[in-house]
């Protein structure tokens, strides 16, 4: 029974993503941010209760794979997609296919959880930037382009180019063989997870400075980071 338990949030996790494709279509997309937001959430809390009352199982670790590919897949291909089609209504003359490389973003981001699964070198740091990541980065910049205050920033992200290349490179970062941060913490020692305390304090920092759009930087930052402390790969 007590497996029932990170179960049901990985399906709240899957409900978010869903609820959020709806959003996106009915152009709310502040509802489809917080949605997000809660999936993150309950991606966190499924690993965490499992740890916590040990009902590790396969099915839910492949019910966990299901809903993130839904949420942290799917769900920033259509928000892309859309980003596409609002340039299009601004008047840039774009090919009718051209929205449709956004969905080489669940595409890749298959390949990615698929990987992760079955990659034995993943359990200190990640290979590749987690779609979570990938997530927050791609919905920040949109809404950005959505709700940016300046005209020349919303000019520019909403620009067919910039879409393409925010497309092929997250894509790219999704499968890449760069090994990355990891945040999970198995102990508090300070010397064994410095670079984990250092990426948290400056998170903190950009939010007290950016507030809400200190999202954007944050996986910046993080890329950065995990270049400069280089995550030992086995």
């Amino acid at each position: 029974m007590k497996s029932i338990i990170p179960n049901t949030l990985t399906l709240s996790n899957l409900a978010c993503g869903l609820f959020a494709i709806y959003a996106i279509f009915t152009n709310d997309y502040i509802m489809a941010a917080w949605l997000l937001g809660f999936a993150q959430i309950f991606d966190f809390l499924d690993g965490f209760v499992a740890r916590l009352l040990k009902v590790h199982s396969e099915m839910g670790k492949q019910l966990d794979s299901l809903a993130d590919m839904v949420s942290f897949g799917v769900v920033p291909g259509f928000m892309v997609f859309k980003l596409f089609k609002l340039s299009m209504q601004g008047g840039e003359p774009i090919p009718e296919f051209l929205p449709f490389i956004a969905f080489l973003i669940p595409l890749f981001s298959a390949l990615r959880l698929a990987k992760f699964n079955i990659d034995t070198r993943q359990t200190e740091h990640f290979i590749g930037l987690p779609t979570p990541a990938n997530t927050i980065l791609i919905m920040s910049v949109a809404l950005y382009g959505v709700f940016g205050e300046s005209e020349n920033v919303t000019q520019l992200i909403l620009h067919p180019f910039f879409l393409v290349a925010l497309t092929v490179v997250t894509s790219f970062l999704l499968v890449a063989e760069i090994p990355l941060l990891s945040l999970k913490f198995k102990s508090m020692n300070l010397k064994e997870n410095r670079s984990r305390f250092i990426l948290l304090l400056m998170i903190i920092v950009l939010f007290l400075i950016f507030r809400i759009r200190a999202l954007v930087f944050i996986i910046p930052l993080y890329l950065i980071l995990s270049l400069i402390f280089k995550p030992t790969r086995n």
